[in-house]
């Protein structure tokens, strides 16, 4: 669903909690804390304390929890209209290069930055994968390098280098059957101890091809069973090897996408949230192809856990 079809089909809270309800519990309705499906339920006038109008009490003798379709979720305990929560999942979902908390408190007329930056921090906690399938098929595997200050070209004056991150990215190419997905690593280092353990846990056994750059420390980190399939290509002379498929082109394709996202969109990246914003575009692009990325958004974060606010500021 794009946005005018979202606007137009979830108007009212109702209409908003009634689809929430039938997304989580399309057997009907149970409780989140012992899963009794005997419940009923009751109605309430909007308060400060809790504007939902609708909600569960469940009839199990030792439960008795009241709840509604919003307990346990990122809209846990918010204070925002579903239909506006609705819109700013649309928005973040479709946006290519992402979306920034300004432009998001813009288009919905919230009334802070912080609340802007708060949904938006809840969204991509959400998109975290917790149980992703192994990459498989042709994959590549490469590195690239974020933030730091940009050196004066012609300038005399010595400056200190700036420190950069490192995000490691692991794609496999695409099918006819199936589009090709994409893993992004923030990396302390790129050292044989760091980058191994994240290749034997995201590449699958049976996979075809790997291919790399003639970094030699990929030589140490693939495994043994792997190593047969393993191809790399010099890029100090080359970017594809000729007469073959041997190239990197396809992760590092992924990464310009990245890097355009968070130059243009967001601009300056705290080196604290950025697992949250590679997720964010990780979980977009690897649902480019859905057909109905709202639909699918909306019931992953159906089922992750609410992150207080305090949680997100504290530090590492």
């Amino acid at each position: 669903m794009n946005l005018s079809t979202v606007t137009r089909k979830f108007k009212t809270e109702e209409e908003c909690l009634e689809h929430l309800e039938k997304t989580r519990w399309p057997e009907g309705v149970r409780c989140p804390t012992c899963g009794c499906d005997r419940v009923c339920k009751g109605t309430r006038k909007p308060s400060a304390k809790n504007h939902r109008t609708r909600f569960y009490q469940c009839l199990e003798p030792t439960c008795k929890a009241q709840f509604s379709a919003t307990n346990g979720t990122i809209f846990h305990r918010s204070h925002i209209p579903l239909s506006t929560w609705f819109m700013a999942i649309t928005l973040i979902m479709d946006a290519k290069k992402g979306m920034s908390a300004l432009q998001l408190q813009g288009h919905l007329g919230l009334g802070s930055y912080k609340t802007a930056w708060y949904m938006c921090h809840r969204i991509r906690k959400a998109m975290v994968d917790s149980d992703p399938a192994p990459l498989d098929g042709t994959v590549e595997i490469d590195e690239t390098f974020l933030g730091g200050t940009a050196q004066r070209r012609f300038s005399r004056a010595k400056q200190p280098k700036a420190p950069k991150d490192i995000v490691m990215g692991i794609r496999e190419r695409s099918t006819p059957s199936r589009p090709g997905r994409v893993r992004y690593f923030h990396i302390p280092d790129g050292k044989q101890s760091t980058i191994q353990p994240l290749l034997d846990l995201h590449v699958a056994g049976d996979v075809t091809a790997i291919y790399t750059d003639a970094a030699t420390k990929y030589d140490f980190s693939i495994n043994e069973d792997h190593r047969g399939k393993h191809a790399a290509v010099n890029h100090s002379i080359e970017w594809i090897v000729p007469g073959t498929r041997i190239h990197t082109n396809t992760v590092e394709s992924a990464f310009s996408l990245l890097k355009r996202g968070l130059i243009g969109s967001f601009h300056r990246v705290s080196v604290k949230h950025l697992h949250r914003y590679l997720t964010e575009f990780e979980y977009r692009f690897n649902a480019r192809k859905a057909e109905d990325r709202f639909t699918m958004a909306l019931s992953a974060m159906l089922h992750k856990p609410h992150m207080p606010f305090k949680a997100l500021t504290a530090s590492e």
